[in-house]
């Protein structure tokens, strides 16, 4: 695909895979978790998308769980293209969120610990929102963005998923 940009020039958006999903998930539990799928009620469907402001994608969304932790693979549009990132959530926290598919040809620096890190224990309070603030990128507004709605809505799934 070509994506023009000033002056006439071609730059190519390519696909990016830092970390393999399967890979992933095995990574993220010591022990074989079992993959489970939650249905998108309309009630999960209004929620999902007051989160994402817009409309979720599909009836279910696939996840893993092995005791109080849960792991999820969600996507979301940064700019043009979707953002594949995976969560990990024990006891209402944020474990671990990493990109791991980038599609976009701007701001890739989403993938990095300076960023990523800071999602670290991060939980929701009851108007489905961040309890703490999450410090942006220069040049990669769309990008953090979307995983930041991508957080809300996978601690959110985790509260339906482990009630």
């Amino acid at each position: 695909m070509c994506v023009w940009i000033l002056q006439g020039t071609c730059t190519h958006a390519k696909e990016d895979v830092y970390l393999e999903p399967s890979v992933f998930i095995t990574q993220s539990f010591e022990n074989e978790p079992e993959q489970k799928v939650l249905w998108l009620t309309k009630d999960l469907k209004a929620s999902t998308k007051e989160i994402l402001g817009h409309p979720y994608k599909g009836m279910r969304i696939r996840y893993w769980q092995h005791g109080e932790r849960t792991a999820w693979i969600l996507e979301e549009i940064g700019k043009v293209k979707p953002i594949t990132t995976g969560f990990v959530i024990e006891d209402e926290s944020m474990l671990q969120m990493q990109v791991l598919i980038y599609r976009e040809s701007h701001g890739w620096e989403v993938r990095y610990p300076f960023f990523t890190d800071q999602f670290k224990g991060l939980q929701l309070n009851e108007q489905k929102r961040l309890k703490q603030k999450v410090d942006g990128i220069s040049g990669a507004t769309l990008s953090v963005n979307a995983l930041t709605r991508l957080s809300r809505l996978a601690l959110h799934l985790h509260q339906e998923a482990t009630r």
